[in-house]
């Protein structure tokens, strides 16, 4: 009787269930967790770009100004900076949306040996960190008269946001039905009208979400950039470094910077949460 009683399994705990009452309290730890790491740095941000002078133990700056947004927003370096950084993001979006359509088709439609190693491969920009490629890339940029250009810094971005792009499309491709292709095919549609009327219109989303995350990565891209471009080209990540040298720290100019690299992607983060589809997002982030 003792060793039945014994041997008997002990059952595990019940998980305590989520009730509305617990509402409240989730909410309020997630808006607490928001603005701790999302409010709270903004806010210290913006006392720097409007403070005049802040020195210790003072806890918030005891004078503002708004001078020296004026000074910057009136530089012609900073508007420089600005417009090389958004045509190089909208060169690297379209430029990795072309090379991204064919190869994620590829990916998604074809089985082939050794896919799983190319999908890996693909990665690769994106497991190794970004300072080792841009050093690797860099050397080689040298020998071929590509460093310190432009067109040097849009193929080394390229690289970076090819990754995600061709994951986001791969996950978009294997959405489409092969009887919708099949359909079009046996009723004398070619591949030009199918990939036209058919592929694309199904892909735009996917599309439109892997754009967005590309224009974001190259406009806020900063290492590659910097290795391969700087001090040629100037983006605004790369103007931000310069206000955030340790010699000639300028962190009240470097605050206004940051608030202006931040605006575009707060823009971006909007319209995609509107289009963007969870399940692809999942699809795309978890398939290897």
């Amino acid at each position: 009787m003792m060793a039945s009683i014994a041997l008997a399994p002990t059952m595990p705990p019940r998980r305590r269930r989520f009730n509305p009452e617990d509402r409240l309290l989730v909410s309020a730890g997630l808006y607490t967790s928001l603005a701790l790491a999302i409010a709270l740095p903004l806010f210290l941000m913006f006392l720097w770009s409007v403070a005049d002078g802040w020195q210790p133990p003072n806890i918030l700056p005891q004078s503002f100004t708004l001078s020296r947004w004026a000074g910057l927003l009136s530089d012609p370096g900073l508007a420089t900076a600005l417009t090389t950084s958004l045509l190089i993001a909208f060169t690297v979006t379209a430029a990795t949306a072309l090379i991204a359509l064919p190869t994620a088709w590829a990916m998604a439609r074809f089985p082939f040996r050794l896919k799983r190693l190319v999908e890996v491969f693909i990665l690769a920009p994106v497991i190794i960190p970004g300072l080792v490629v841009a050093v690797g890339i860099g050397k080689l940029f040298l020998v071929l008269g590509l460093a310190y250009s432009t067109v040097g810094v849009i193929v080394v971005q390229i690289v970076g946001t090819l990754p995600l792009m061709i994951r986001l499309m791969s996950a978009t491709f294997e959405t489409i039905p092969d009887e919708l292709i099949h359909a079009a095919r046996s009723l004398g549609a070619g591949t030009v009208n199918i990939v036209l009327h058919i592929i694309l219109p199904l892909s735009i989303p996917g599309l439109l979400a892997g754009g967005l995350m590309s224009f974001i990565g190259s406009f806020e891209e900063f290492d590659k950039s910097f290795i391969v471009g700087a001090p040629v080209v100037q983006t605004l990540p790369i103007k931000l470094y310069m206000y955030l040298d340790p010699y000639s720290m300028q962190l009240p100019l470097a605050a206004i910077v940051s608030f202006i690299l931040l605006l575009p992607a707060l823009v971006v983060f909007i319209i995609a949460g509107r289009i963007m589809r969870d399940d692809l997002m999942a699809s795309g982030m978890g398939k290897i």
